[in-house]
């Protein structure tokens, strides 16, 4: 755990979260600024800023226990939202998932799709160097 950070004091009790459930690997609680009623997150207990610095072990958990929100909170349309880095909107340097449920078109989380077309010669050119380092 790293001292600085805020989900690392949530999940030692020194700052009160909205606790949900926890299991040995991850911490669940309510978002305090939510997008939708429902909004939760889910952290590791482990302390890794970005999602390719966690452990496999910690990783296994969290998506389970996404699910296990998305479930008990009735939400039929939800996001599952995790960002890595300050360009791809990361807020807190500590991996976290939000659980979002998207009610109606008002609440919820609000994505653009800029979407591109590249040329498929140079996009099966990118997958295949892409390919040999897997």
């Amino acid at each position: 755990m790293s001292a600085a950070c805020i989900f690392c004091k949530i999940i030692k009790g020194e700052i009160p979260s909205i606790k949900l459930f926890e299991t040995a690997k991850t911490y669940a609680f309510a978002d305090i600024q939510p997008l939708s009623k429902g909004h939760a997150l889910v952290i590791p207990k482990e302390h890794a800023v970005k999602l390719h610095e966690l452990s496999d072990e910690s990783l296994a958990d969290l998506l389970p226990a996404a699910k296990k929100l998305a479930v008990a909170v009735g939400a039929d349309e939800y996001n599952i939202l995790q960002n890595n880095g300050p360009m791809a909107h990361q807020v807190v340097k500590h991996v976290h998932i939000h659980m979002i449920p998207k009610p109606n078109e008002e609440e919820g989380l609000k994505v653009g799709w800029p979407a591109t077309n590249p040329e498929k010669d140079e996009l099966a050119k990118y997958w295949e160097s892409i390919k040999q380092k897997l």
